[in-house]
């Protein structure tokens, strides 16, 4: 098929199996970062856009306001050159550099929340009180306001009929990383639609709220809550199972392995939700066809979680993970391993 628009290319990510040792169990992962933006993200704000558009919340040659530590922010850049608008992102600190070059590169124009941060704070309220002010003072601009737009988890419907049509052997489980929900709730629902027994497993780094758990700062990007935000419209409790924690650490060094042992370069929450769903698999808490997403990729992480020394700084490493990790995947420590350990 001929596109003719860079939002056309967006869907139909390819899947790749990881098969689990003695178990009848496979994990599927679907490679959303081979969308235009690099990230899943693309879908929604796709969504978004042509929604607002609908409906005239925005009209044509108007202007986009949103909040985002990075890849909504470039998934509404692209869009909105397709559809010929002025996108201004409202980013922090905390957004990963090469993400707020390629907002720039895509014609963004970028606001920096002010005030005193901590390097491992998210600036999640802030940045949405400055959208929003931002949106109100600017003739014919829309603040998006991702958190409570309809059309986020809408813009996942796509994915779920690919994932039907990927296995046809059906789905037994999704586990997914939980920010503002879109992703989680749309896809959680859709699914189990498709099959009321599908598991869903919602995961988020250990500090964020959204399950509950004591707030705390942490460095993964683009998923999780910062005490002092609230829960959104958009994510919908009742379609997950069960809420976990993931530790920086953890998703990191899941990141940087499955990078070293599969050849594939993931972002920090897509490392998180991978460590999680082996941690299931391995307890006998999930079987059959486990499917995650690699929400974006390691790409856009080359001088953070893949750079040894920005890790060292942050006591991120820890060389107990690798193992476990080829516990998990191949019943034993991999031969790669033992001949780095001897």
């Amino acid at each position: 098929m001929l596109h003719q628009t860079i939002t056309q290319l967006i869907g139909q990510t390819p899947v790749m199996s990881i098969d689990i040792p003695n178990r009848d169990t496979r994990l599927m992962l679907k490679i959303e970062k081979n969308n235009p933006g690099g990230s899943m993200k693309d879908r929604m704000a796709r969504s978004m856009v042509v929604a607002a558009l609908k409906d005239g919340r925005l009209a044509p040659g108007g202007t986009i306001v949103e909040s985002s530590s990075g890849n909504t922010g470039i998934g509404l850049a692209l869009s909105a050159l397709d559809f010929g608008l002025r996108f201004i992102a409202v980013v922090d600190h905390h957004a990963a550099p090469d993400k707020v070059r390629m907002m720039q590169a895509l014609g963004a124009e970028i606001r920096y929340v002010e005030g005193e941060f901590a390097e491992n704070e998210v600036a999640v309220v802030e940045r949405q009180r400055l959208a929003a002010q931002l949106a109100a003072d600017l003739s014919g601009a829309l603040f998006m306001n991702q958190s409570d737009n309809p059309a986020n988890p809408e813009g996942y419907a796509a994915l779920v009929d690919e994932l039907i049509s990927q296995l046809p052997n059906g789905i037994d489980a999704f586990v997914g990383c939980v920010g503002t929900g879109g992703s989680m709730s749309g896809i959680a629902q859709r699914l189990k639609r498709y099959k009321e027994t599908v598991r869903t497993i919602g995961v988020e780094p250990a500090g964020s709220i959204i399950f509950g758990k004591p707030a705390h700062a942490y460095y993964q990007s683009g998923t999780g809550m910062p005490a002092g935000d609230a829960v959104g419209k958009v994510l919908d409790y009742g379609c997950i199972d069960e809420g976990v924690q993931v530790t920086d650490t953890q998703a990191f060094e899941t990141a940087r392995y499955i990078a070293r042992r599969k050849g594939l370069l993931v972002g920090g929450s897509s490392g998180g939700a991978i460590y999680k769903a082996l941690e299931f698999i391995a307890a006998g808490k999930l079987t059959g066809t486990v499917v995650t997403l690699v929400a974006d990729g390691g790409e856009k992480y080359l001088s953070t979680i893949f750079n040894e020394d920005w890790m060292a700084k942050r006591s991120l490493l820890d060389p107990t993970i690798a193992p476990q990790l080829d516990q998990w995947l191949f019943g034993k420590e991999s031969s790669v391993n033992k001949a780095l350990s001897d």
